[in-house]
């Protein structure tokens, strides 16, 4: 089982979280300073949130969710086997938790990750912005958001 996800840059967090938890039906799963993300049964969906005013309005970033670290790895397999350049990320703190994942490039600079959750990280642990950006250094990217995954 997996679900895709979407990574927004928004203007005002507030706002956003408001607005797509009556969108939705649901409240958010987690909320940090300029960060959250839902985790939205119907359709399956999970909604990342990211406050970044200079980009407003725009994709901060695309994957899909699974659930284990073997289906990371499956993708990794497959993503090699048909050619795509991946970065391999191994218990990284991203998004306010740590995770194992894959990135690849995809048309038009887009990024996309395969990734699971293998811990969440209380706040405190995440109060570096350095170790919150999950955008892959290796990747060539023309417009790095300020905050990411």
């Amino acid at each position: 089982m997996s679900r895709l996800q979407l990574a927004l840059n928004v203007s005002n967090l507030e706002e956003a979280v408001s607005f797509y938890s009556t969108f939705f039906k649901t409240e958010p799963a987690k909320v940090r300073p300029g960060y959250a993300n839902f985790a939205i049964l119907e359709p399956p969906l999970k909604l990342v949130l990211f406050e970044n005013p200079d980009v407003a309005g725009s994709i901060n970033h695309l994957g899909v969710e699974v659930f284990s670290s073997e289906e990371v790895v499956d993708a990794t397999t497959y993503l090699e086997g048909q050619g795509f350049d991946t970065d391999i990320e191994v218990q990284t703190s991203c998004c306010h938790a740590v995770q194992n994942k894959v990135w690849v490039n995809g048309p038009d600079e887009s990024r996309w990750e395969v990734y699971t959750v293998l811990s969440d990280l209380p706040a405190s642990e995440t109060e570096d912005e350095d170790a919150l950006c999950c955008v892959p250094e290796t990747l060539s990217i023309s417009a790095k958001p300020s905050a990411c995954c």
